[in-house]
């Protein structure tokens, strides 16, 4: 039951089989939510892009009025950053992960998140929550189980590589020679080792969890790994390199890439051999939004841009607790956003420049950052 060949021939089979179209999966496994059959589709491999949105973490069962600033934006492309829905599972001994089912089902039935199919193609990645558990990585037991769910309700093609292969990471390119934008989307749950946690539980840095010094600890795998290096070697004009949780960002002990320095070590290396002027960073995961940049080198600087909540944002529990400090942010740019944000990627091709955005909960931007590529 915990492997994916099985797992998929359980879940499958409650589907109905269906052409591929850039939308979420018509029937649900286990008798799911009916959606729309029809959505914007995928552009096409020759499109030029000019506007890509990104968003993380949508609790399914909350109202999310963010979702109409999104759909007003009329984007080329959406990006779900990971957390697309909240459906951990109370039982790791039910292969079932009904609790996973159900937060799709949820979501799949929304109003508001169908309008949003219907004018913005999708692609996407997951995070802890919609992998099936809390901070969970490479030991969770139903992995297998849950991709073959993501896989579903996503609506990947029958010919997807995701489906012949273990874990959600893919690249996707478009645009014609001189304007093509390539989507990099990582898995760094599958295939993470285990986290340290911290000996000073809440202490500020060290919240959850604390650096480790194991040089073996991998936050992508050994193949993932290599996958990353050989798309960072394919032509491509713009890059974008999605990561679930935040890549640059230090100061706190919560979900990160800073949490492995071996492992973000060796993914700087990667991103330095490729080059940096035409690479940009997302991220999400922590309920907060905000911009980041380090040097890799003289002269070669990593942007990042951290978008998060759609509809669960930190402000809501910092007034409750009477929060007024701020997490140390030595690689931040200015202070973080803390109410609902989705990011957005508007491309002057003409000048060759991407401008960097948060937007608020009407579409306004708040924070605003351009990158020439």
């Amino acid at each position: 039951m915990k492997i994916k060949a099985l797992a998929a021939a359980l879940l499958v089979a409650a589907c109905a089989s269906q052409t591929y179209e850039p939308r979420v999966a018509t029937e649900l496994p286990f008798g799911g939510a009916e959606v729309p059959r029809s959505g914007a589709r995928m552009p096409a491999e020759d499109a030029v892009l000019t506007r890509i949105q990104f968003g993380s973490c949508l609790k399914q069962e909350d109202p999310a009025p963010i979702l109409g600033a999104m759909i007003a934006r009329r984007p080329d492309l959406t990006v779900f950053l990971g957390d697309n829905v909240y459906g951990d599972v109370r039982d790791m001994d039910d292969p079932l992960m009904p609790e996973l089912v159900g937060a799709y089902r949820t979501l799949g039935a929304r109003r508001d998140f169908q309008s949003l199919l219907s004018v913005s193609p999708v692609l996407s990645t997951w995070d802890d929550h919609d992998y099936g558990r809390n901070d969970r990585g490479g030991e969770f037991p139903l992995k297998e189980n849950a991709e073959v769910l993501f896989e579903e309700f996503w609506n990947l093609p029958q010919d997807d590589v995701r489906r012949a292969r273990q874990g959600v990471y893919t690249s996707e390119t478009f645009g014609p020679e001189g304007q093509r934008v390539q989507i990099i989307l990582l898995d760094t749950r599958f295939f993470r080792s285990a986290l340290t946690r911290t000996d000073e539980r809440n202490a500020p840095g060290k919240e959850r969890y604390i650096p480790s010094d194991d040089p073996d600890q991998t936050m992508l795998g050994t193949v993932q790994e290599r996958w990353l290096g050989e798309v960072l070697e394919e032509p491509a004009d713009l890059r974008i390199l999605v990561t679930s949780i935040q890549l640059i960002a230090d100061g706190h002990g919560w979900e990160a890439w800073a949490t492995m320095p071996e492992a973000r070590d060796r993914i700087y290396r990667q991103i330095a051999a490729a080059g940096t002027d035409n690479l940009i960073v997302i991220s999400g995961d922590r309920h907060l939004g905000g911009f980041y940049e380090r040097e890799l080198a003289p002269g070669m600087v990593l942007d990042e841009m951290t978008t998060s909540s759609l509809n669960a944002p930190q402000s809501t529990w910092r007034e409750r607790d009477g929060r007024t400090s701020h997490e140390a942010g030595p690689h931040r740019l200015g202070l973080p956003i803390y109410e609902e944000n989705f990011g957005e990627l508007t491309i002057d091709w003409d000048v060759r420049e991407a401008t960097m955005s948060l937007r608020d909960i009407r579409g306004e931007e708040i924070y605003t950052r351009a990158k020439s590529f």
